[in-house]
């Protein structure tokens, strides 16, 4: 493979698409195939391989009883195949309205050209005759109509509520229609084409427009697309459509799974038309994932085979186009305000609820903590502190212990005193490195005898000592032990197995990525459940690179994580698309070098220091890419079967394998890391 395919969006399983709305001319289907063939190149020039335009788009939509002029429909229709013969050479599937008459009947149509061909027709199933609409008046309603042919000029083509249009070579492209009204009945025609396989709902709609109107036609957009997993494409009439008595406002959006894409202004002067890059590899995902999707489908959609299926090949380009859809640096991190702070507070508050359920069941009457000034063992001990005080507990119930190591260094030591004072829990020091250089010198390691070997066992041997003394204190005071690592350590395996970090009575972050702790700490400082007199240490941890102080600094250097293991950033960038939709590498690393390769584009969390915001190129990504799918497949997974209880709490998933993942303790990572090697340059 050409190392230029690799920055080609359709090479990765996505698809560019568009929503038009355009200036409409009444009755004139001449002039109105001139702004669509526009419109239609623009997008072709922007490797657009769909593009949907407004209901009735050829003649306009309101035009009441002039629908059934003769010399109309008949303009119509020659307008239709000139339109069509002009499509020969452009990449994009256009979607357009159009009035045609079938048999006695007159429908209101959406037609789809592509490569010079009218590829089939879908009619509108449900007809609006209340309020300001009469549609009845003019058209047949046409839920039922089904594998007929229509006429139009030379071409005679499928006709019917129950056509999907494929790609050939573009996979998981289906697109399946319904228009306006149709989206606002119980059981729409789109819901039905989802569960047949439409992975595309395009909508010509020309819905008007009264006040809060447009909000409700958002929320029907949304939801269709998040129910039925599939990104949904809404094009509405606007400028030039008549307001006799009704007004228009050019309403387009595109959304997929629930998240909108992309939208434009509403009442538009002139043409307009939006693109975003649909992810089709992201759907496919999703809904073999949800079981039950299937299942209603079978249920529901009855046999597939009923469903036409007109295919059409696209040759998309296998260029660089870049991505137009918004990617979080921080897929468990929202960039919204609004969003973060929701999210935070939920996230705070399962853990709390969480702990407390365990407590009460447990009969113990305390809970045993460490606390390292780090940002993991702080967010633990809020969490306990919190629950405490929803129990009616004293917090002198959180027994909290400090135990300095051999790396150590001063600020982490005093962070974490001031930490547990201010909170008002038990605070002790307890310094594990007589019992550690003990150990050491009984298991004739060579630091006993003066050496300056710090290895994993001089590490293991602190971090083994100091959940030791946790689970002592435990018994002896009646408690439970309160986990601290978190799920991007247990991805990661960056844990000391058995009696270790990795073990406790109970983990309250087993559920929470590194990424999304600093934000919660950050929200712990302004949300009013902890004295402010707090703040100035939770700060203080903010600022603390992250590290787990076992090796002593080396010329005033500490020890530093990322420095091993690499950047949690993109190693959570990496997690949540492995555990949440299993995509391959190659295209995790197309993903992340979107996000990442420019600090100044795209937005960043609230409240995130710009002193942290990097870049990272795709060398480096490839590189600890690489990293993490060797840890995370080989060598971390038995730590995770063996992994306490703790509650999920990101929708992207958790390690549990109780819950979210199982997977053998002896696999391997070598399909993941040859997937890497090969497709990404």
């Amino acid at each position: 493979m050409p190392d230029s395919v690799f920055y080609a969006l359709y090479h990765h399983g996505y698809a560019r698409v568009a929503a038009c709305t355009l200036p409409v001319a009444l009755a004139d289907p001449a002039t109105n195939k001139e702004r669509i063939l526009e419109a239609a190149k623009n997008s072709d020039e922007q490797g657009c391989s769909l593009c949907v335009f407004p209901e009735l788009s050829l003649t306009g939509y309101s035009l009441d009883d002039l629908r059934q002029q003769e010399v109309l429909l008949t303009e119509t229709e020659t307008a239709l195949t000139e339109l069509a013969a002009a499509t020969i050479d452009l990449l994009p599937m256009l979607i357009v309205g159009a009035a045609l008459r079938h048999g006695s009947a007159l429908c209101n149509c959406a037609v789809v050209l592509h490569r010079g061909k009218i590829l089939g027709v879908v009619p509108k199933s449900y007809l609006p005759n209340y309020r300001e609409f009469y549609e009845a008046r003019q058209f047949t309603a046409c839920a039922q109509l089904r594998n007929e042919t229509i006429r139009i000029g030379k071409y005679a083509v499928p006709f019917g509520t129950n056509l999907l249009f494929e790609a050939a070579d573009i996979a998981h492209f289906c697109v399946a229609i319904e228009i306006c009204e149709d989206m606002w009945v119980p059981v729409s025609p789109g819901s039905v084409a989802a569960l047949a396989g439409a992975t595309i709902l395009a909508n010509p709609s020309a819905s008007d427009i009264t006040v809060g109107k447009a909000e409700t036609r958002d929320l029907l957009c949304r939801s269709q697309s998040a129910r039925c997993l599939s990104a949904y494409i809404y094009a509405a009439a606007g400028e030039g459509e008549s307001t006799t008595d009704v007004a228009w406002d050019g309403q387009i959006s595109i959304f997929e799974n629930g998240q909108l894409l992309a939208e434009s202004e509403r009442f538009p002067s002139g043409s307009r038309v939006i693109t975003a890059d649909i992810d089709l590899m992201l759907l496919a995902q999703e809904r073999m994932r949800m079981g039950s999707f299937t299942a209603n489908a079978r249920a529901v959609a009855g046999d597939t085979s009923a469903w036409q299926r007109i295919t059409s090949t696209f040759t998309p380009p296998l260029t660089n186009l870049g991505l137009r859809r918004p990617l979080n640096r921080f897929p468990f991190v929202p960039s919204d305000p609004h969003r973060l702070e929701q999210d935070c507070f939920e996230a705070f508050t399962i853990q709390v609820s969480a702990l407390k359920q365990r407590l009460r069941n447990s009969g113990v009457k305390t809970m045993v903590i460490g606390i390292s000034g780090g940002l993991d063992s702080t967010q633990a001990l809020l969490t306990a502190v919190r629950a405490a005080d929803e129990m009616g507990w004293p917090r002198t119930s959180v027994l909290a212990y400090t135990m300095p190591g051999f790396g150590t260094t001063d600020k982490t030591l005093a962070s974490a005193n001031i930490l547990m004072e201010t909170l008002g829990t038990t605070h002790e020091v307890l310094d594990i490195r007589p019992a550690a250089s003990l150990m050491l010198r009984d298991i004739d390691h060579p630091f006993a005898k003066g050496e300056a070997v710090h290895d994993v066992t001089f590490e293991n041997v602190q971090a083994g000592l100091r959940t030791d003394f946790l689970f002592r204190l435990a018994n002896k005071h009646n408690g439970l032990v309160i986990g601290t690592g978190d799920l991007s350590e247990l991805a990661l395996g960056w844990c000391t197995y058995g009696v270790g970090d990795q073990m406790s009575h109970y983990n309250v972050n087993a559920g929470l990525p590194k990424t999304l702790i600093q934000h919660l700490i950050r929200w712990a400082i302004t949300s009013g459940y902890f004295s402010q007199t707090v703040s100035p240490v939770l700060t203080t941890i903010l600022n603390t690179e992250i590290s787990p102080e076992l090796i002593p600094a080396t010329n005033g250097k500490i020890q530093s994580t990322e420095d091993t293991i690499g950047p949690y950033a993109l190693h959570d960038f990496t997690l949540f698309y492995i555990l949440r939709y299993g995509l391959p590498p190659s295209r995790i690393a197309f993903m992340a070098l979107q996000a990442w390769q420019n600090a100044e584009e795209g937005s960043w969390p609230p409240g995130f220091p710009d002193a942290e915001r990097k870049a990272y190129d795709l060398v480096t990504i490839r590189h600890w890419l690489g990293k993490f799918l060797y840890r995370f497949f080989t060598t971390s997974q038995f730590k995770r079967s063996a992994m306490p209880n703790g509650p999920k709490i990101m929708a992207g998933g958790s390690l549990s394998p109780r819950g979210d993942w199982r997977a053998p303790s002896d696999g391997n990572a070598r399909l993941w890391l040859d997937e890497l090697e090969r497709n990404v340059p």
